[in-house]
């Protein structure tokens, strides 16, 4: 998809939307972000204000609790959002029964420890974890008799701490250089502890060691895969690592351009933000590719009224429509997408701009993969798929590129019917089980560790999917057969020729696949350890529901035909030989999928072969159970 790269006519791929979340409310002590309810919270000297952060940031009156005055070093609502932890100093945690008013607090040694922070668990085993640098305090919060319990101490030595309530993963950096990390996972199936590893930094003069703040590790979940980026600011590139139960792996390496970075997860895709450039960089590591899907662009601002003509207003102009500066100083990125203006009291939300991806590349399969993995917008991906496969078609690009276009498209609608049958068959067998059998259920807590790296959907049944896909082969028997026959009668030799713009794609694609197979290369040699044959990803706390969001995104066959090839049947009348050989292509592609064929399109077909007086194919292709 490197066809962005050159592709001066775009803008930007990624953009917040104006109106954001306006919290500048006179008095308040700061803003901090709870990522476990999604809560922006705004405290006063003897109230909490927040805001619930849903898919749109509206501006909208806050919520309020009262909690007694003192300073406040960070805001977290238990998972029930039942309780509130307050931090209010290097050694003190309050809690507060948010029914009662009631409160309790952790206090831990003055002259020994630190309390580095705290956060609310759905491990079985505690709610509360304090993180300190002396180790960890795992306690459990009983509301009835307002106390705290502690079940168990975990010693290590702590610096500086990471953790994200989406991955449920914890990091404690410690050593001269804070390179050394212990990591744990707290959900809802237990408590995974990882091997301990160190991040690569570069040497720089001698006598002189930089020290790893915590600003300069990110972790982020995509496609329910646990990474964390590392800048290296000496050698100015980032790490990349990937999270196994038994291993943490250095995966790849991505250029940096400026000293100070921010990391966002967009719809599954990484957005490294370059500040001082004031430019965002948009990575897809679905494929294990680390080549960017975009050339270096700036981030948009739209929605502003004052502007109807957004895509030709410079930066400058945008930051002070808005009345803050883009990449400003008060900006704080907050994983996965939000952007907290605190200067100014906003709080932004990332998107992707989908269209000027798609429109950035001339690569029709690569686009059309990226797409159907897309859930953000999902009317959008639908409009941009099929109008990339009209496109394609109208401009009379080879048939074997138009094929491979729509062979993505009915194998996402395939996978779609699949999974939409075998969580069907899952459910089924489940309140079977339940109605049959007198066993307790388990804690409803309890997830599956199943590795997403390897499973992105839900569990399927394969026995209803593979029911689904014979009966949907056996009918279409005869079709596939009258398709090979038919075929032998088109000759395409003289419709695959390519363009230019397709050499020119290509060939970029190529170099930077070289260069990114170069970094990757070089890598590989630093890892700080191998992943063994039993490895499994480490899973993350969120729930893909891939499933549904394929079903959603997926285009029927007969939204093919009525939205591709009847849209492009009368402007092809002129020479229908390319339309045959693409809708033969079409067929076979369905044939191949197990789908069955809309009547309308052997109709299509039969006008088409009669226009062009190819009679004795329209007698081949009714012999043999074309219709």
């Amino acid at each position: 998809m490197q066809g962005g790269l050159s592709s001066p006519g775009a803008l930007s791929h990624a953009y917040v939307q104006h109106p954001p979340l306006r919290c500048d409310i006179p008095d308040i002590k700061g803003l901090f972000y709870d990522d476990a309810n999604k809560f922006l919270v705004a405290p006063t000297a003897d109230r909490i204000l927040y805001w619930k952060i849903a898919a749109s940031t509206q501006s909208g009156p806050p919520n309020s609790d009262p909690i007694n005055e003192g300073p406040i070093l960070s805001v977290r609502f238990s998972l029930d959002q039942k309780a509130i932890g307050i931090q209010r100093s290097s050694h003190e945690v309050e809690f507060r029964n948010r029914e009662t008013g009631e409160g309790c607090s952790k206090k831990c040694r003055a002259d020994s420890e630190t309390i580095l922070g705290f956060f609310w668990t759905d491990c079985p085993t505690c709610d509360v974890i304090i993180i300190k640098t002396s180790g960890l305090d795992l306690l459990v919060y009983e509301p009835q008799s307002n106390a705290l319990r502690l079940v168990e101490s975990k010693k290590c030595s702590a610096t500086w701490y990471l953790y994200t309530h989406e991955s449920r993963l914890l990091l404690l950096a410690s050593g001269m250089q804070c390179t050394l990390f212990t990591g744990y996972q707290f959900s809802a199936g237990g408590i995974v502890k990882l091997p301990k590893f160190e991040m690569v930094m570069s040497k720089s003069e001698a006598n002189n060691k930089p020290v790893l703040a915590a600003a300069d590790v990110h972790i982020v979940t995509v496609y329910g895969r646990i990474y964390c980026l590392q800048l290296d600011r000496v050698g100015m590139a980032l790490n990349l690592y990937r999270f196994y139960r038994d291993a943490v792996v250095q995966q790849g390496t991505l250029p940096v351009y400026s000293s100070r970075i921010a990391v966002s997860a967009v719809d599954n895709i990484i957005m490294i933000h370059q500040i001082d450039a004031k430019v965002v960089i948009l990575y897809d590591v679905f494929m294990d590719s680390y080549a960017p899907i975009s050339a270096p662009l700036p981030l948009l601002v739209r929605g502003l009224a004052s502007n109807s003509k957004q895509a030709a207003q410079p930066a400058d102009q945008q930051s002070s429509a808005y009345g803050g500066t883009l990449y400003g100083e008060g900006w704080n990125f907050l994983i996965p997408d939000l952007i907290c203006d605190a200067e100014n009291g906003l709080l932004w939300k990332l998107h992707l701009d989908l269209e000027a991806i798609a429109a950035s590349t001339s690569d029709a399969p690569s686009i059309l993969e990226f797409l159907q993995r897309r859930k953000s917008d999902l009317s959008m991906v639908k409009t941009l798929s099929l109008a990339i496969v009209r496109t394609t078609i109208l401009e009379r690009r080879p048939v074997t590129l138009v094929a491979k276009a729509m062979d993505i498209i009915l194998d996402s609608y395939s996978r779609s019917m699949k999974m939409v049958g075998g969580a069907a068959g899952v459910r089924r067998t489940s309140e079977q089980n339940q109605q049959s059998s007198f066993q307790p259920v388990e804690d409803s807590r309890v997830v599956s560790q199943e590795p997403p790296g390897t499973m992105i959907g839900p569990v399927i049944n394969t026995d209803s999917a593979s029911g689904v896909e014979s009966g949907q082969s056996q009918s279409n028997s005869g079709v596939e057969h009258g398709i090979a026959n038919l075929a032998a009668h088109v000759d395409r030799s003289s419709l695959n020729t390519s363009s230019d713009s397709d050499g020119i794609t290509n060939t970029s694609r190529a170099v930077s696949q070289a260069t990114s197979s170069s970094q990757i290369s070089d890598a590989t040699g630093k890892r700080p350890q191998v992943v063994g044959e039993d490895s499994q990803p480490l899973a993350s706390g969120t729930s893909m529901q891939h499933g549904t969001h394929v079903a959603s995104v997926a285009i029927s066959p007969i939204e093919m035909v009525q939205s591709v090839f009847v849209l492009v049947e009368d402007e092809m009348m002129g020479d229908p030989a390319y339309l045959i050989a693409v809708i033969m292509e079409f067929l076979r592609s369905l044939s191949k999928a197990g789908l069955k064929a809309p009547p309308d399109l052997y109709v299509m077909m039969t006008a088409l072969l009669a226009c062009s007086n190819r009679y004795a194919e329209i007698a081949l292709f009714v012999s043999n159970k074309g219709f």
